[in-house]
């Protein structure tokens, strides 16, 4: 596509392949229905598929704009605003979502034809904050304010009153300015926030289009055209004034002229930038602020701006960059200029989304494309897409155009802009009265229908002389809003809209708006009270801020084209009634409050509100249509449509009220914070919801299952009864109803298992069993196994059971299914498990032992320790896993495998004492040679204490085995079993038979020994001679019979009898092989010199070197083994006996100590102990492990300190008699020692030494003393008699083991 490179010349896009969407060939879906009204109709009956949209009609929102007869002639809605014009002049700017008028003016004398705003889209309204902000009010002055004339400085009438005004806060989403042309060829700005900021300019003839800026609050720039074909840049101009464009060069030197001399004001300037193509239908600049686009009789026209344009880019401005032709077919050269072009800018982040799933709410976007969203408005301009999206619809057809700015091509080349089309799309049974985008694919057109539901054309039937501008005919029909996909050029959805008077009105006469509500930013669950009344989200401005305390403002704006501009203040009131907006308090309208894309379709008349159809609306089309599964399914995956539906609910309450003047309610302070009635915690808040969501599940659940049973599909409304039904009540009533029609079989699977609370009456059970106990035996056990027993009187049931076994109509063989005793089996069975629930174990293990059910009656008797209840029949309880064919057949380890449970079982009674051994040994014994085995099994657990829990390793269980196993073999032993234990162990386990006889005497060695003799077991039969004393037969029957040599002589060596070591030299002296063994294996327990001596000469062995080579080296080993445990011996011999010495010759220190003054005089002996020597010859005390330190003994009667053990007297510090210390602490007179002594046998030896010691006291006094050898021996002698140590320790040693001996 080429493009533009100045402003005259046009370069044609290149256009994309024009498709043309036929007219429907079925009648089109009326959505009046859905349109709140007070003559609602419904919807067409038969009609299957679902709409996407629902409608509200809000002109009943909208009085004040048609009061006095007006109606709508301009729409816009931006932000939080609606902006509409009127054919009388008026500008009515109301708060979305409450629709409170916010200002009303009077600016034009005729039809207004174009409304736009400045800065596009206006900054949504913040949060609580702006909201508090706003609640603020101007209190008006009570004398009327003197206005004069703007241009002659007259005063105003004086009969023009004063009516005071309230001042719009200042808040960044008010602050906007608002343009609007008008048929009287004005253009008036207004700025919402300051009522003085306003200019009006006249261009003289009528202006159809008109575009602020998106930065007109700093450059003042704004674009117009109309019939004259011109489109107009204006920049400047003076607030308060009124002005004449001058558009003509005469006019702008003049104007420029006495601005240069002081002269002139600033009254603006205007400079057209391009024209004679024909009349200008729209102008509109993009959201970006860098093209503009404008319709005229000759196509579509896009330029660059002025705005964001780089300085190497400065040439570019005001240029066009791109056109479209308008298509050359048939009216269209007439109708170019009366078709009104319909232009919308893209914002591609605003549009609903293409997937086909329901949304959880109206606009509800992804956490992705929100998040998206949020990036690029952090990240800045730099991060948007450079690319716009432009729609434009005109006439009969509609184009998507891609708009990209100026460029560098690979080439180098600096491009100025350009624009592709991307979709063209041709009509042929409408005119479009409004075109934007609803998601990326699909294209919202609204449209004029040419053509009848029969594709007939209408007539046009337009009166001659239009009044106030409104195209009177009476031929029109009703507008039709459709959704088609620009790709495929298929209509998706089309809804023909029923507005007030259609049948008189144009296509020009409609209008489309759409605005996105983004979703309130996400917080935390709080408990709301009377301050989160104000509001909530992005509406808090309109919904509890400006809109429910402020009016607007009555401003009547008049100019003349002839008068030269003459303009009264705004806020005067210059003639006729002036329209003041009526405070009153309402909430926000329920659909235009939530978040997503709003459209909106404004007729002269009337006004409609279209949203996306939410969770909610889908549940209502559902249930209107009878789709109760995908209704309850709905609900059932998205819970939150109930509260989406309670919510829509309490927002249509709330406008339902009679609202009251703000004037009657003011309140004080404490009053609004009184106000408790929003404060609902979120508990109860969730309980509602709960009980709610809950209702409604149940209600669709119902339906749908009456929908079924209605249908006679049984097993279908088995299964729903199974997912929707949840109470008792309604569990009951259904199941009632299946079991009348006889369809109980469908509803009996999904009946509930559990009990449910409340619960089920038993008999809905009981009359479900008792259905299949006399029909079908298998699905009683199905039910039995799934159903929890509480459901049901198990008395009842087995009641019902026995009944039916009692009749006789199914037993042991009879045949179903082609398997005998199937249904007996199944019914004994079930009847065993009910009597073991309802507590009857004994009951129960006898069915269980009818049925051979060897698991569940050894588990009844484990658990309920029933086996005393089967004590008289043993027999059978060991054969219930083996049938009679295993019992003649199988081997013993099938039948050990098969009875083990048992056995163990019998043991463990026995064990208790509940079944003795001599019970069941008499039992098994009486049943003769067939029981044989399982005695055997029975006898062998007792001998090895085989209980159940004999398989247990850790070390509890071991020591508990190992008692078990001792009590088991007193059991076998005191029961008199040997004899019949060493019967059953030979025949069945000979290993166990030589440990049995070994370890128990409880046998008699006869009967052993002929048993064993007769099965020839040798070995055995040698340990019973060997125990009886017959060890030369038992030697002769190991030599002669068994031929063991080394059997023989651990024989030999276990009796170590010589004369059996004789015997056996004398049996094998004639035997090489035995002469062969004797001298390898016998070692040292015989001489080697009498063996090899009486080996006969000449008898020739084999291997005899080798035997007596290795006798040799035993003994030689042996001998260096035994001088080497002498060598050892000696030695710890010697370190003993000179520790011993060392320890004799050391003495006990005494320490003679004074007592201080004030104690009783005597001497305090201190007492080291006896120090004992290592082994290693140091004094370190070193005490053997399980020796204790020697410390003095307390016994009564202590001894004190520095006092004799024996007499108890003190000793003196010249003491001349011998002390004798002892280790325990106790010291003696040797005297008193002496006369301690109690043995006869060395009561002499003392009277001897107490004679000795007075002769050598008497020669100490005369100064003789002993010699070396006297002193020796007076020692040796004092040694032998105080060896038995201390007598008073002793004395208590002894009675301590009196005491003892006593005790025991």
């Amino acid at each position: 596509m080429a493009t533009a490179t100045d402003g005259d010349q046009d370069d044609n896009l290149v256009s994309s392949p024009t498709h043309t969407i036929k007219a429907p060939s079925t009648p089109s879906r009326t959505q009046e229905a859905s349109i709140d009204s007070d003559d609602e109709d419904d919807e067409e009956e038969g009609q299957d598929e679902e709409p996407k949209l629902k409608y509200s009609r809000l002109t009943g929102s909208l009085g004040a704009v048609y009061r006095a007869g007006d109606s709508s002639s301009a729409f816009l809605v931006a932000g939080d605003k609606m902006i509409i014009g009127t054919h009388n002049g008026n500008v009515n700017i109301l708060t979305i979502p409450s629709f409170q008028p916010l200002r009303v003016y009077h600016a034009h004398s005729a039809s207004v034809t174009a409304v736009s705003v400045s800065p596009f889209p206006p900054p949504w309204p913040s949060t609580r904050s702006e909201s508090a902000s706003r609640i603020s009010l101007d209190i008006p002055t009570s004398s009327p304010a003197k206005d004069h004339s703007i241009r002659s400085g007259t005063p105003s009438s004086p009969r023009t009153p004063q009516r005071p005004q309230y001042q719009v806060p200042a808040t960044p989403s008010n602050s906007i300015y608002i343009a609007t042309a008008s048929l009287d060829g004005h253009v008036c700005v207004q700025s919402l926030v300051d009522q003085k900021d306003v200019m009006l300019r006249n261009f003289a003839r009528p202006v159809q289009a008109v575009a602020l800026s998106p930065e007109y609050k700093s450059d003042r720039n704004y674009l117009s055209g109309g019939l004259a074909g011109n489109l107009i840049l204006t920049n400047g101009g003076k607030s308060g004034v009124s002005a004449n464009a001058n558009t003509t060069s005469a006019a702008a030197a003049a104007s420029g002229w006495l601005s240069s001399i002081g002269i002139g004001a600033n009254t603006g300037r205007d400079t057209v930038i391009h024209s004679g193509e024909g009349s200008i239908s729209a102008i509109k600049w993009s959201l970006s602020g860098k093209f503009v686009v404008w319709v005229n009789e000759q196509g579509i026209k896009i330029m660059r701006s002025d705005i964001r344009l780089d300085s190497e880019d400065a040439d570019y401005a005001w240029k066009r960059i791109a056109h479209v032709d308008r298509p050359y077919r048939a009216r269209w050269e007439e109708m170019a200029g009366v078709w009104k072009a319909r232009v919308e800018w893209i914002n591609e982040s605003n549009l609903e989304t293409d997937e086909e799933d329901m949304p959880h709410s109206n606009g509800a976007q992804s956490s992705a494309s929100a998040s998206d969203s949020l990036r690029i408005a952090k990240n800045g301009r730099h991060k948007r897409k450079k690319a716009e999206k432009l729609v434009v619809g005109w006439g009969d057809s509609a184009w998507v155009l891609q708009v990209t700015p100026e460029t560098t091509l690979k080439s180098g080349e600096r491009v100025g802009g350009s624009a592709n089309i991307v979709h063209h799309l041709l009509f042929d049974d409408c005119i479009i009265s409004g075109l934007s985008l609803y998601t990326p694919s699909l294209l919202l057109v609204l449209a004029y229908r040419t053509r009848d539901d029969n594709d007939n054309p209408i007539p046009s039937a337009v009166k001659t002389t239009p009044r106030r501008g409104v195209h009177h005919r009476q031929t029109g029909l009703s507008p039709e809003l459709r959704l088609i996909n620009a790709v495929t050029k298929e209509e998706v959805d089309v809804d023909t809209l029923t507005m007030s008077r259609f049948e008189g009105l144009s296509a020009a006469d409609y209008h489309l708006g759409t605005l996105y509500v983004p979703a309130a930013p996400a917080t935390g669950v709080v408990q709301r009270g009377a301050l989160a009344a104000l509001g909530d989200g992005l509406w808090d401005v309109s919904f509890g801020g400006a809109a429910r305390i402020f009016t607007g403002s009555a401003a009547s704006i008049r100019g003349s084209a002839n008068s030269g501009g003459d303009m009264a203040i705004p806020g005067s009131v210059s003639g006729g009634k002036d329209l003041i907006a009526t405070r009153r308090h309402s909430d926000a309208h329920p659909t235009a409050s939530t978040p997503g894309l709003k459209i909106f379709i404004q007729s002269p008349f009337d006004c409609v509100l279209a949203v996306k159809r939410d969770l909610s609306d889908h549940l209502t089309w559902l249930l209107d249509h009878q789709e109760y599964k995908e209704a309850w399914e709905l609900v059932d995956e998205h819970p939150e449509v109930i509260t989406v539906s309670m919510d829509t609910a309490s927002l249509s309450d709330s406008r339902s009220t009679t609202s009251t003047p703000m004037k009657d309610r003011r309140e004080s302070l404490k009053d609004f914070f009184a106000d408790d009635s929003g404060s609902t915690t979120t508990i109860s808040a969730s309980k509602q919801y709960n009980t709610a969501l809950e209702k409604e599940r149940r209600r669709i659940g119902e339906l749908w299952l009456q929908q079924l049973f209605t249908a006679q599909d049984w097993r279908a409304a088995g299964r729903v009864a199974g997912r929707v039904l949840d109470t008792s009540p309604r569990w009951q009533h259904w199941i009632l109803e299946f079991a009348k029609v006889g369809r109980i079989d469908e509803i009996t699977p999904h009946v509930p298992s559990k009990p449910l609370h409340p619960p089920i009456e038993s008999y809905i059970y009981e009359l479900i069993l008792g259905h299949y106990i006399g029909r079908d035996s298998s699905r009683v056990k199905e039910l039995l196994d799934a159903w929890d027993t509480d459901l049901f009187k198990i008395g009842v049931i087995t009641s019902a059971l026995e009944d039916r076994l009692a009749r006789g109509e199914v037993s042991e063989e009879t045949v179903e299914g082609g398997e005998q005793g199937r249904d007996w089996r199944i019914l004994v069975d079930s009847l065993a498990r009910l009597y073991q629930a309802d507590e009857r174990p004994k009951d129960a293990l006898r069915c269980y032992i009818r049925l051979q059910h060897a698991d569940a009656a050894m588990h009844l008797i484990r658990e309920y320790h029933l086996l005393s209840a089967i004590s008289d029949d043993l027999p059978g309880f060991l054969l219930l896993r083996i049938s009679k064919e295993q019992l003649q057949t199988a081997p013993l380890s099938e039948l050990e495998e098969g009875s083990v449970e048992a056995v163990h079982l019998l043991v463990d009674e026995a064990y208790q004492g509940t079944v003795r051994p001599q019970v069941v040994v008499e039992q098994l014994d009486d049943q003769g040679p067939t029981l044989q085995p399982f005695l055997f099994f029975y006898l062998r657990a007792l001998w090895k204490g085989q209980g159940t829990d004999a398989e247990s390793e850790s070390e509890t269980k071991l020591k508990k085995r190992q008692r078990m196993e001792a009590e088991g073999r007193a059991l076998l032993e005191d029961n008199a079993f040997g004899d019949l234990a060493v019967s059953l162990f030979a025949e069945y386990d000979r290993p166990l038979l030589m440990e049995f006889l070994r370890q128990s005497r409880s046998y008699a060695f006869e009967k052993a020994s002929a048993i064993c003799e007769h099965r020839q077991y040798w070995p055995e039969l040698v340990y019973l001679l060997s125990q009886t004393g017959e060890t030369k037969r038992a030697l002769s029957l190991i030599i002669n019979t068994l031929g063991d040599v080394s059997l023989a002589i651990n024989f030999a060596k276990e009796q170590d009898d010589k004369d059996l070591w004789n015997d056996l030299l004398d049996y094998s002296m004639d035997k090489p092989r035995f002469i062969k063994g004797l001298l390898e294996e016998v070692g040292t327990t015989l001489d080697p010199i009498t063996l090899v001596r009486r080996i006969p000469e000449g008898l020739e062995i084999e291997g005899l070197k080798e035997g007596i080579g290795k006798m040799v080296r035993e003994y030689e080993i042996q001998a260096s083994i035994s001088d080497g445990v002498a060598k050892v011996l000696r030695g710890e011999v010697a370190v003993r006996m000179d520790a011993l010495r060392r320890g004799r010759a050391r003495g006990v220190k005494f320490e003679v100590v004074h007592e201080p003054e004030g104690k009783k005089e005597g001497l305090e002996v201190f007492v080291e102990p006896v120090v004992k020597p290592l082994v290693d010859g140091t004094d370190t005390y070193l005490a053997p492990p399980d020796e204790d330190i020697v410390k003095p003994h307390d016994h009564e009667g202590e001894v004190e300190p520095g006092h004799c053990a024996g007499c108890r007297k003190l000793f003196v510090e010249y003491e001349r008699e011998s002390l004798i210390g002892f280790a325990c602490g106790h010291i003696y007179h040797l005297s008193c020692l002496l006369d301690a002594i109690t043995d006869p046998d060395t009561i002499a030896t003392a009277e001897r030494l107490k004679k000795q010691l007075k002769t050598d006291e008497a020669l100490e006094d005369a100064g003789f003393t002993r010699s070396v050898g006297a002193k020796v021996a007076h020692a040796h002698v004092l040694r032998s008699i105080v060896g038995e140590g201390c007598k008073v320790c002793t004395h208590d040693d002894g009675e301590e083991d009196t005491l003892d001996t006593v005790k025991r």
